[in-house]
């Protein structure tokens, strides 16, 4: 079959390097002069910045891809493990050192909460047992109804009805012990008091398999992929942003571009933002089962404001990945999510990839981003107006408290926002991960894989089942491979 790929993101690759070795001729096409989608990189001044993902984790999904190439991982990109994974920063100046070192972790516990201790051992036994039940749901498809039945047993034995705070607030009492383990949804855009404690997998998945880096930055793990996709004989467009997906009889014909060009095909995946497919890329009349206004009214996650940045000297006491935890948890996630404001104080994820790989910015430099969870574009927060305060507050704070003669040392900077969201990568009011983890909104009742009314239209991605994430994402592109395989 003749298939089209509607964007370069890891969903997306990972559907068409499976479904080039299935067989078929798969073409890429997406909007941006380089792949990636929102794991695009940023070149400047000599420093590499990753504007995407920076977290990998499940690396068996990545070796699945590799391999069907014939080859392993290693043939194509450097995976590093990094210790620590995390450091947890507090305002009191406490620092967890978060690692895969069982023992190490349960010291630190006992450290900063000597009575939660034994909390926490059976919140890591919860945590496993959630990975064991939800794990294999990641790459099964929820296309139906009776799928969605299937899965009951495993969600009432795990109580995936209640959040992930309230799961690690039952066990621990120490306030910032309560944020370590409960902040993971975060990083796939959803309200650790609102995401369901299905997601405290993810303790499981990153003690036992690790947070790697790709050396080089997550832009030399989308060219690995890439490289793998065309070896395997696909085609990669760039600049050939979709215009609109064609519809005769039920089914899709292709994709029409903005340039003009006009590509045939028996099947098309879609790897941008759901939404803003069924927005705009095809007419209404086409899917009756899945309106756009219902889309619209689900549930959207948060957007982000980023700082990417590179000084002339290095802080070695700042580790590769860094959570700045702010004076407010919960109340600040309200103001996020829920209120939508953009409030006066923030938390903060620090990244710092040159801790790992020197070769990402000139010598004797470092290379930086700092990212702050900020309202999606449905808060009306006027950006023009509040960008370069919001950076100066947040720069100062990095300055005053963690980089000491940041100002001085500054020799690189951009940014972007929630207009960036919307505007490069059709993100539906600018949100950064689609619609929120939620468990209303996750398997069957997240946008299927597969159209309803049109028969060879597929989705992958964040917006889709199983929802954001490197695994997520990639796992994704797996089930519409699967679908398409089957069909």
């Amino acid at each position: 079959m003749r298939i089209v790929v509607i964007g370069s993101g890891f969903g997306g690759l990972a559907a068409a390097i499976r479904l080039q070795a299935q067989g078929h001729s798969v073409t890429i096409v997406e909007k941006l002069d380089q792949p990636g989608g929102r794991a695009c990189v940023f070149h400047q001044d000599g420093f590499t910045f990753d504007a995407g993902p920076t977290i990998i984790t499940a690396p068996w999904v990545l070796d699945e891809l590799f391999a069907l190439t014939g080859r392993h991982t290693a043939d194509f990109v450097s995976l590093v493990r990094l210790d620590p994974f995390y450091n947890i920063r507090f305002e009191d100046g406490s620092v967890f050192r978060y690692n895969g070192d069982k023992d190490a972790l349960r010291e630190q516990v006992r450290m900063f909460a000597p009575g939660d201790e034994a909390g926490y051992l059976t919140f890591r036994e919860k945590a496993a047992a959630i990975f064991d039940a939800g794990m294999p749901l990641i790459d099964q498809p929820f296309d139906t109804i009776g799928s969605m039945v299937k899965a009951v047993p495993a969600l009432l034995r795990t109580r995936a009805d209640r959040s992930v705070a309230a799961m690690a607030n039952a066990y621990l009492a120490d306030e910032r012990l309560r944020q370590v383990f409960s902040f993971h949804p975060l990083l796939v855009g959803g309200n650790p008091f609102r995401a369901s404690s299905m997601y405290a997998l993810i303790h499981k998945l990153e003690q036992q398999w690790g947070v790697l880096f790709c050396m080089g930055g997550t832009g030399a793990l989308v060219q690995g992929l890439v490289r793998a996709f065309e070896e395997l004989g696909g085609t990669m467009r760039y600049e050939h942003e979709v215009a609109d997906v064609p519809v005769v009889n039920g089914r899709a014909t292709g994709v029409r571009c903005v340039n003009g060009v006009h590509l045939d095909a028996d099947a098309v995946v879609c790897n941008g933002d759901v939404v803003q497919a069924y927005r705009t890329l095809i007419k209404p009349e086409h899917h009756p089962r899945t309106p756009a206004r219902r889309l619209e009214r689900m549930r959207h996650s948060m957007s982000l404001f980023v700082i990417y940045f590179g000084t002339n000297r290095q802080y070695d006491n700042i580790a590769h990945h860094e959570i700045l935890m702010g004076p407010r948890y919960r109340e600040l996630l309200e103001d996020i999510f829920e209120r939508k404001i953009l409030a006066d104080d923030f938390s903060l994820y620090l990244h710092r990839p040159t801790a790992t790989d020197p070769s990402l910015a000139p010598p004797g430099c470092d290379a930086w981003y700092v990212l702050s969870p900020v309202p999606h574009l449905g808060s009306g927060t006027d950006w023009e107006r509040v960008s370069e305060r919001y950076r100066d507050r947040i720069m100062g704070y990095l300055e005053e408290r963690y980089l000491p003669g940041l100002s001085q040392h500054l020799v690189t900077e951009r940014r972007v926002d929630p207009r960036y969201f919307e505007g490069t990568l059709n993100s539906y009011l600018g949100s950064a991960f689609g619609p929120e983890p939620v468990l209303t909104q996750s398997a069957w009742f997240r946008p299927h894989n597969r159209d309803r009314d049109i028969g060879n239209l597929y989705f992958c991605g964040a917006g889709t089942h199983p929802g954001a994430g490197l695994p997520g994402v990639i796992s994704s592109g797996k089930i519409v491979a699967g679908m398409i395989g089957r069909s």
